[in-house]
């Protein structure tokens, strides 16, 4: 075996971590007591714990879909002890159908002479083509092998719909500050990690929290790559922030995601948006994503500036910024980063006018001031019984029978007769709505 080599197996195929393994592998939980969050599938009872217990050797194939760092491989390392099955791992970066069809055929082959199952591990499997995925069904509806497929992209667009109506879907959490500070504990005190070789600061650790963003194999990573950096000096071995951040090449970022810096950053974000400065804008979005800000905040944050900083200057503005949320929902971290960028830039770079967010607010305060009245005749319902015996819809004139398709007639309540709320700019696209607006206005009879 190669000396770097991270993993060698056990007689049943299974990765065994040597003491050459970076720490996330050497780390690995060895049994759901030293799984991290996830505690929505671990109760007792549940199918996933039934299965890595070794309850039912029938059980269905199985979908991780979840953040990087979220604990998916653990989970198929976890199933493939249950049973003592056979552990073959494939990545759907690297691998293609032959490399399927030769483990499925040797499972099938086993099984045949009373061998032990197959549990067939495949990472990324939303990188595997709609074809490549086909070729993984007959061994899942047979049970040749128990398939375990991991993805970080949502299943319903990523995987295909009869394998996974076939397997069951199981959804993971990003890890939350404590579950990583737990595992930042374990690895520096255990034997098979780090043996209490280091101490860390609260200020490294709280650095290292928001450089992780939830992710245990970046945490871990970065703390191995910190210890290493370690002044021989520094006697006891302590990993301070200055030491992370050299271990890391990244400067930690001050930015409490609870705390003053929280708002401030979000506020200049903002800000930065609405006053058109998109270098800025960039700045301190990459401020919250290095933080570890969870991105579909920052996506929201977005969509309320396209609608109230931009509004009708540029209409589109809007369609980004909602497309990006739900692409930002749907692909995660790292990728969303661009994907919120793309937006970003669209709402800096706009053309600007809060007219839309001053009329409803304008409109608001006046029913609340008690601005209402009754609803004129021809405008109520006319469609139940009796209506019409009320004047309901009386004179009431369709708007597409008339030239331009305005009709001219009253749609405000009397005591409102002539209030404006709604004023657009002459920037962007609102140059164009004030001009027609004009038009329709004269037409109502409203100049």
């Amino acid at each position: 075996m190669d000396l770097f080599d991270a993993t060698t197996s056990d007689a049943q195929g299974r990765p065994v971590a040597n003491a050459h393994a970076p720490l996330a592998v050497r780390m690995r939980p060895r049994s759901l007591e030293e799984v991290a969050g996830q505690a929505h599938l671990l109760e007792p009872g549940a199918p996933l714990p039934r299965l890595i217990a070794g309850a039912g050797e029938g059980a269905s194939s199985i979908i991780l879909y979840g953040p990087p760092g979220t604990g998916k491989t653990t989970l198929a390392y976890l199933i493939a002890q249950a049973g003592q099955r056979r552990f073959v791992e494939l990545s759907a970066i690297t691998a293609g159908v032959k490399d399927v069809r030769e483990v499925v055929a040797d499972a099938k082959r086993r099984l045949a002479t009373g061998g032990e199952n197959t549990v067939l591990f495949i990472d990324e499997v939303h990188r595997f083509s709609k074809s490549q995925q086909d070729a993984l069904l007959p061994s899942v509806e047979n049970g040749w092998v128990t398939l375990v497929a991991a993805t970080t992209e949502n299943p319903s667009f990523s995987v295909i719909s009869p394998l996974l109506s076939r397997s069951l879907l199981v959804t993971l959490q990003p890890l939350s500050d404590d579950d990583i500070a737990t595992l930042i504990e374990r690895a520096r005190t255990d034997e098979r990690g780090l043996g209490g070789a280091i101490e860390i600061t609260d200020e490294a650790r709280d650095a290292l929290l928001r450089l992780a963003g939830g992710d245990a194999r970046r945490a871990l990573t970065i703390l191995e790559a910190a210890a290493g950096a370690v002044p021989a000096t520094a006697g006891a071995g302590l990993v301070t922030l200055e030491v992370l951040e050299r271990a890391t090449d990244v400067a930690a970022v001050r930015y409490d995601k609870d705390g003053d810096q929280h708002y401030d950053v979000t506020s200049a974000f903002i800000k930065s948006m609405r006053g058109s400065d998109v270098d800025a804008a960039l700045h301190y979005l990459a401020r919250m994503i290095v933080a570890g800000e969870d991105p579909r905040f920052i996506a929201r944050r977005v969509v309320i500036a396209a609608a109230e900083e931009v509004g009708m200057a540029d209409p589109s503005a809007l369609q980004t910024a909602t497309a990006a949320a739900q692409a930002v929902a749907m692909i995660g971290m790292p990728e969303a980063r661009i994907i919120l960028a793309q937006a970003v830039v669209h709402v800096a770079t706009a053309p600007k006018s809060n007219a839309s967010y001053k009329a409803i607010d304008a409109a608001i305060a006046e029913v609340r001031r008690g601005g209402t009245g009754l609803v004129p005749a021809h405008l109520r319902d006319a469609h139940y019984a009796g209506a019409k015996g009320l004047g309901h819809g009386a004179g009431y004139v369709y708007a597409h029978d008339e030239p331009h398709g305005v009709a001219r007639q009253q749609y405000l309540p009397d005591p409102l007769v002539g209030h404006r709320y709604y004023e657009p700019t002459d920037r962007g696209f609102e140059r164009a709505i004030t001009e027609r607006l004009g038009r329709i206005r004269g037409i109502l009879g409203e100049d």
